[in-house]
């Protein structure tokens, strides 16, 4: 029975580097942890309210949509920089939106005595990110198109992208079947094995009437 492993985790230190920049002693070194935890749960959660607040206001959705591919946190004795990559910083554009999310952050972790600075970077490929492909599928499955039509297109979308290969799974009660399924699709090259591929992934949990459906997508960049 083949051992699987994360693809992340097991290039951490070759092609894959870590979210989170910063020194602490053994016994301080839980509770930063649990600080940054705090600070990417406090940056989603704002993203989710404005994104419910736009999609009432019939703003079209593939403009509307940002979807974080990662976050940043690097700490230093009293500043805190928080790098927030994402595909499509529309609503972070918005006029007090830096504002009021340094506010809402300073009140969960209570950083009284450190500044807070948040950045916006774009990212140049968004269909080269996996975080991205799965919030399209996402919102292909909750507008009822057919599970294997929503596969085909987010291949179609990554062929914009310089990569090598892909692979999306699906696993769940696909079309609304009383037997849960997988189902996957693939294209290219996908060397999981090799440590020097630089592969990025991504399992998304996608909450439909028939129940949640779970989405893997790997991605092959390139080899170093």
């Amino acid at each position: 029975m083949g051992q699987k492993i994360n693809p992340l985790g097991f290039r951490l230190g070759t092609t894959q580097n870590h979210h989170s920049f910063w020194f602490a002693q053994p016994k301080n070194y839980s509770e930063g942890l649990q600080e940054d935890k705090k600070i990417r749960n406090c940056i989603k959660n704002y993203i989710q309210k404005n994104r419910k607040k736009s999609s009432n206001r019939k703003i079209d959705s593939d403009s509307s949509s940002e979807v974080i591919t990662h976050i940043e946190i690097q700490k230093e004795i009293d500043t805190i920089h928080v790098i927030i990559h994402i595909g499509f910083p529309n609503l972070l554009k918005k006029k007090g939106a830096i504002e009021e999310l340094e506010k809402d952050i300073q009140k969960e972790v209570n950083s009284v005595n450190r500044r807070l600075n948040i950045a916006i970077e774009k990212v140049k490929e968004p269909y080269r990110e996996p975080n991205i492909l799965a919030e399209y599928i996402a919102f292909q499955l909750k507008n009822r198109v057919s599970f294997r039509k929503a596969m085909k297109k987010a291949i179609e979308l990554t062929k914009k992208a310089d990569i090598k290969g892909v692979k999306i799974k699906i696993a769940g009660r696909l079309g609304g079947k009383e037997i849960a399924r997988a189902e996957c699709i693939k294209k290219g090259r996908l060397p999981l094995q090799t440590i020097r591929a630089k592969i990025d992934y991504c399992c998304y949990p996608i909450r439909t009437i028939y129940g949640v459906l779970g989405v893997k997508i790997w991605i092959f960049i390139e080899e170093e």
